[in-house]
């Protein structure tokens, strides 16, 4: 295990700010989607719908994306395609600079966090401004998101209010959230109004149509992706899904889940480019898919269900695990449940592997996905490949995590447990010996005591009870 992650976590929990704002808050969103879905039938029914429609789109993966790809382009659109991360900002760049854009305004995107994309167009001398409320929080101090959904969710208004006054000294100081969000609206107000190219994610790419759904509840990505004359949409290719028809079920399940939300209050549908006549839009829309090693979680069968997430964050919510150290203890883009799964998949097991220990397999992220990903059958299975590599696994660092003490203890285990004789000589002895077994057991007994070996084994007391062989 990499030294910086427990070094994360144990400042993580050190910190009770930032605990007591997460807790606060995912309390909140438990509470308002458990409201959201007041019928268990009907969710049962929905999530069902939800998992097959996504299944569906997986099981067709190649034929739905040149289908996407066809129809976006007979819509105006202009397709690329990019493999790496590397491939996506060269191929941004590229755009912002062929239409001499020295900014551009940014919708809240997790796949150009996943490709670090503002720290590149940073050092190609574009800056990318974001204009999410969140975003726009975290990028004055320069972090990352540490929730999908809610990326300044660990922050109080306090924080920000502080974070304003150091920025923007011009504005009077408040800690009212109202006058906080009334100063960043004037600030993107100049932004929307001066930048030539805007840019957002995808939730949802309809092949049938070649349409592209944004959701969001502040507006900002409608003006990201209709006030410049420039519009580019980064997606990764999991996004694509068949028919128009199947938008309506997975928006339900998606918002609901996500805030506990009947609908957000945008629901962007972009089809292309400004046609003739008409009077506002962008005169280019440039639709960026990216693999980044989605195609080859997608080449196996149990692990591919990872790319049915809808990126709602309810696994999060309501993983114990999550909620007591927030997302900047994970050092990824995406973090909890779902970020223990993708990750180590992304980049590899023997960079990450130790993110599918951060769970306590309770199953509550399972028991609250809203497209049925198994996840906490898929962190078993990634901690098994990080031991052990299945035959025939394409997971990056599978067996990475494998230790020679470890093997060593495990084999011994398994000689003791295959002989009888040799495990009631050695459970005896030990049973003598109790005496000698300390008190302190490293890591284990700082918040537990050690366990106690009794005086008498469980066959002894067996005998003693009058079972004889059995």
């Amino acid at each position: 295990m990499s030294p910086e992650f427990p070094v994360r976590v144990s400042q993580a929990l050190g910190n009770d700010r930032v605990r007591r704002n997460i807790r606060r808050t995912m309390d909140g969103l438990v509470l308002k989607r458990h409201k959201a879905f007041p019928d268990e039938h009907e969710l049962a029914v929905l999530r069902r719908r939800g998992k097959l429609i996504r299944g569906h789109a997986l099981a067709h993966l190649p034929d739905l994306l040149e289908e996407l790809e066809r129809n976006c382009q007979r819509n105006g659109i202009q397709v690329h395609w990019a493999e790496t991360a590397a491939e996506g900002n060269a191929l941004v760049r590229d755009i912002l600079r062929r239409h001499g854009a020295d900014r551009v305004i940014k919708g809240k995107s997790m796949v150009s966090e996943e490709m670090g994309l503002n720290h590149y167009l940073e050092a190609q001398g574009i800056r990318a401004v974001e204009t999410d409320l969140g975003e726009f929080i975290l990028q004055l101090g320069d972090e990352r998101p540490s929730h999908i959904i809610a990326p300044a969710i660990h922050k109080d208004r306090v924080e920000i209010a502080q974070r304003f006054a150091a920025h923007f000294p011009e504005y009077p100081y408040t800690e009212d959230i109202e006058g906080l969000t009334a100063i960043a609206r004037r600030i993107m107000r100049e932004h929307f109004g001066q930048a030539i190219a805007g840019l957002s994610g995808v939730n949802f790419a309809v092949a049938e149509t070649g349409t592209l759904c944004l959701v969001e509840n502040e507006g900002n990505g409608r003006l990201c992706t209709t006030a410049p004359q420039v519009h580019i949409a980064v997606c990764g290719i999991e996004k694509v899904i068949a028919r128009l028809d199947q938008l309506p079920p997975l928006l339900t399940l998606l918002t609901r889940s996500a805030t506990g939300q009947p609908i957000t209050t945008y629901v962007n549908m972009i089809s292309g480019p400004r046609r003739e006549g008409e009077l506002d839009g962008p005169r280019e829309v440039h639709l960026v898919l990216l693999d980044n090693g989605r195609s080859r979680i997608h080449g196996d069968p149990q692990l591919s269900s990872t790319l049915r997430c809808i990126r709602c964050g309810a696994c999060m919510n309501h993983c114990p695990v999550y909620s007591r150290l927030g997302g900047h203890a994970y050092g990824t883009v995406y973090p909890g449940p779902i970020g223990s799964v993708l990750e180590p998949q992304l980049q590899g097991l023997d960079r990450l592997g130790e993110l599918a220990d951060a769970s306590s397999l309770c199953g509550a992220c399972g028991e609250v996905c809203p497209v049925r990903i198994p996840l906490p059958a898929l962190l078993r299975r990634l901690r098994a490949e990080g031991v052990r590599g299945r035959k025939g696994s394409q997971v990056v660092g599978r067996g990475s995590r494998r230790k020679p003490l470890h093997r060593l203890i495990w084999t011994l285990w398994r000689w003791v447990n295959a002989s009888p004789t040799l495990y009631r000589g050695l459970t005896g002895l030990g049973t003598r010996l109790r005496w000698l077994v300390p008190k302190h057991l490293g890591p284990w007994t700082r918040t537990r005591s050690a366990p106690a070996i009794a005086p008498r084994s469980l066959h002894e007391l067996a005998r003693l009870e009058g079972f004889q062989g059995e």
